[in-house]
């Protein structure tokens, strides 16, 4: 897997890949209640979930490395049409987010982390947008049926593989992106940047139809024009 040849991390340009190899999968971890259940929040959302994979070294060490900065995600930008090309984006987005996140600051932390996360792994932010809609429903506590949890739905044992082995971190709203991200990423270079067969890797439904087709649906809804004019 390549993180892009255009990750930003603290506001500079990182380069970093691995190799891709043929990997086996296998079954995903056992469904779990986690802190949802203990809030009395909604536990089910509209996911499948990742397939478990026995990673190479080199995959598990790149993958471990991109989930492991947790710095917060301040952008930072080259130009001034940068920065008011992402104000732009980030006032259209929050209109639009505003009847499922009410709170201004809040609906702004997530849309910042969003940015961030997305172009730190070389994504399409509107994508991202569109699976967390598919996923979770915009939700923080969301658990799957599988045992996915948070606004990507990420595996528990995606913590164990890459992480720190705590799945509760993965009810942080940075951690849960950075690591949805980071996964979607990888899949996305095991598929040769085929975007329709790694959303379906994401999800757990690899060559079938209804979960890459409903995460385009969504994206639409996060469609965002960046030509920006000069002053």
């Amino acid at each position: 897997m390549s993180l892009s040849d255009g990750v930003i991390e603290g506001g500079q340009q990182k380069k970093g890949g691995v190799s891709r190899r043929s990997l086996v999968l296998s079954v995903s971890a056992a469904p779990s209640l986690g802190l949802a259940g203990l809030l009395g929040m909604p536990r089910h959302a509209h996911a499948g979930g990742q397939l478990e994979e026995p990673l190479v070294d080199s995959v598990r060490t790149a993958l471990s490395s991109a989930v492991a900065n947790q710095a917060p995600p301040e952008p930072l930008f080259s130009t001034t049409e940068a920065r008011i090309m992402y104000l732009r984006w980030l006032g259209t987005m929050s209109e639009k987010l505003r009847k499922r996140k009410p709170d201004w600051e809040v609906r702004r932390d997530f849309l910042q982390t969003i940015w961030y996360e997305s172009k730190r792994a070389g994504l399409d932010t509107s994508l991202v947008m569109g699976l967390v809609q598919v996923e979770s429903a915009f939700r923080k506590y969301a658990v799957s049926s599988v045992g996915a949890r948070g606004y990507m739905q990420v595996m528990p044992f995606w913590t164990r593989v890459i992480g720190d082995g705590d799945p509760g971190k993965l009810f942080h709203m940075q951690t849960n992106l950075r690591f949805g991200c980071v996964i979607l990423r990888h899949y996305l270079d095991r598929e040769k940047g085929d975007v329709y067969m790694a959303l379906g890797r994401y999800n757990g439904s690899r060559g079938r139809d209804p979960y890459p087709n409903a995460v385009f649906a969504a994206q639409r809804n996060w469609a965002f024009n960046e030509k920006v004019t000069s002053a």
